[in-house]
């Protein structure tokens, strides 16, 4: 039985390059195309396909916004993010919005036949590159309290001490005490270095 596998993606060159490499595929049936969020869940109205393989920047919408509202809509569907990006929160975005999966755009046929034949079966799929920065930022991740992550949160928007006491309501002193907590679990030097750092772990 063959695989029907739709992309979603605003680059044409993307899509004619994916389609060049699956659609010879015996397991592989094309069913097509949609450069928009809208274009694609319109498709869906009329005929769904086992798997999607979706871009992550999207014109009208964000890849992760519409793999959400694809697997409320139709569970059935499969979604493979598909990017350029390599970062840890993208990704985790994306699986925690139903993505089965994740592959670099510069994937070869071998990879994206794997990465499609793991998602049908139930499995989670993610391809070297997104597996290795996620484990990176697992092993960097800090465990933080809720009352850092508010002060971490103020701290990356340019709020000074004292502006980040009276938002929160506590003292100078106990900033400066979660600031430099936060600077220690993070092994930052500098609030610089803490703001990267947090980014990049999708924390902020």
């Amino acid at each position: 039985m063959k695989a029907s596998v739709f992309i979603v993606d605003d680059h044409y060159m993307v899509i004619e390059g994916i389609r060049s490499l699956l659609q010879n595929e015996k397991g592989i049936e094309w069913m097509g195309h949609a450069t928009t969020a809208i274009s694609c869940l319109s498709f869906l109205k009329q005929q769904q396909p086992d798997i999607i393989l979706m871009d992550i920047n999207l014109p009208d919408m964000s890849g992760i916004d519409l793999c959400k509202a694809v697997r409320q809509q139709y569970p059935s569907v499969f979604v493979l993010g598909l990017s350029t990006f390599n970062q840890q929160a993208v990704i985790r975005n994306m699986t925690d919005n139903g993505a089965s999966g994740y592959v670099l755009k510069n994937a070869d046929k071998a990879e994206l036949m794997n990465a499609i034949t793991t998602v049908l079966a139930g499995k989670t799929y993610f391809s070297q590159e997104a597996a290795a920065a996620l484990s990176e930022a697992t092993q960097e991740m800090p465990l933080i309290t809720r009352r850092e992550k508010e002060v971490l949160q103020l701290i990356a928007g340019g709020l000074t001490n004292t502006e980040i006491a009276e938002r929160l309501f506590i003292s100078i002193p106990t900033v400066n005490t979660h600031r430099k907590s936060l600077l220690e679990k993070f092994d930052a030097k500098n609030t610089a270095i803490l703001i990267s750092k947090a980014t990049r772990q999708g924390i902020i």
